[in-house]
């Protein structure tokens, strides 16, 4: 009597008791599929915080959130106000300092107490016979001071300033208590053009010390150095104003 053939029941157990490779290997893909299924379900249910909130919570929760938007913008505002605020006052005293260093290098080249260069004239004043006074070198000095001469210099020895003294001396001039003769070697730093017109126009200073039997030779230079500087003397009864 033939076998009868086995029914899709035995055939599903015989599968199940001795699976082949084939069906092994599907059924773990299966297994490892619903695992990240599931996974992925909760994953997704912890991270939906507002899935199960009601309208009037959502709206609630978005009033929250634009609330604390607009505060964090006043606050980089404000920050930001800060911020320039700071940057113009740093530029501010940066400014105010380097205009005070500037201010503090012209008074002092002025007043004598650092050396100096710049463009200028050499003015050397002869006096072969001894006939020239201290008015001539005078004349001179001052006609210099028209002309916006801005540092001066006698025989390398004195830096004339505004407080300088000039008095008769033997056999020339006393500058500051300091004995020069002649001839008188004056660098003067200044536009060169005007002071040399200053000390060459008809009827002048030069004109006077010819006069005198004396010569005066004017020669223009890019470059002046005057060496020579002084110690500021201490006000005896002069004050800065508080506050100035």
């Amino acid at each position: 009597m033939p076998d009868t053939p086995p029914s899709g029941l035995d055939r599903l157990r015989r599968a199940f008791l001795s699976p082949s490779r084939g069906q092994a290997v599907v059924a773990v893909l299966v297994g490892l599929l619903a695992f990240a299924a599931v996974t992925q379900a909760r994953l997704t249910g912890k991270d939906d915080t507002y899935a199960g909130l009601r309208q009037a919570e959502l709206i609630q929760a978005l009033n929250g959130l634009q609330s604390a938007s607009r505060k964090a913008e006043r606050d980089i505002s404000d920050l930001e106000t800060t911020r320039d605020s700071l940057r113009n006052s740093s530029q501010r005293r940066t400014t105010a300092l380097e205009q005070a260093r500037k201010e503090v290098r012209t008074l002092s080249v002025l007043a004598g107490t650092v050396p100096a260069t710049g463009p200028g004239v050499r003015v050397t004043v002869q006096d072969p016979k001894g006939d020239l006074s201290l008015n001539h070198l005078l004349d001179g000095i001052e006609e210099l001071r028209n002309a916006g001469v801005e540092a001066i210099e006698i025989n390398d020895r004195v830096r004339v300033i505004a407080q300088t003294s000039f008095e008769d001396g033997p056999g020339g001039v006393r500058v500051d208590g300091v004995a020069l003769k002649p001839p008188y070697v004056i660098d003067a730093i200044g536009n060169a053009d005007t002071l040399a017109g200053a000390l060459q126009f008809q009827g002048g200073f030069s004109d006077d010390v010819k006069m005198e039997s004396g010569s005066v030779t004017v020669k223009k230079s890019d470059k002046i150095t005057i060496k020579v500087t002084r110690t500021p003397a201490k006000p005896r009864y002069a004050e800065a104003v508080p506050g100035q």
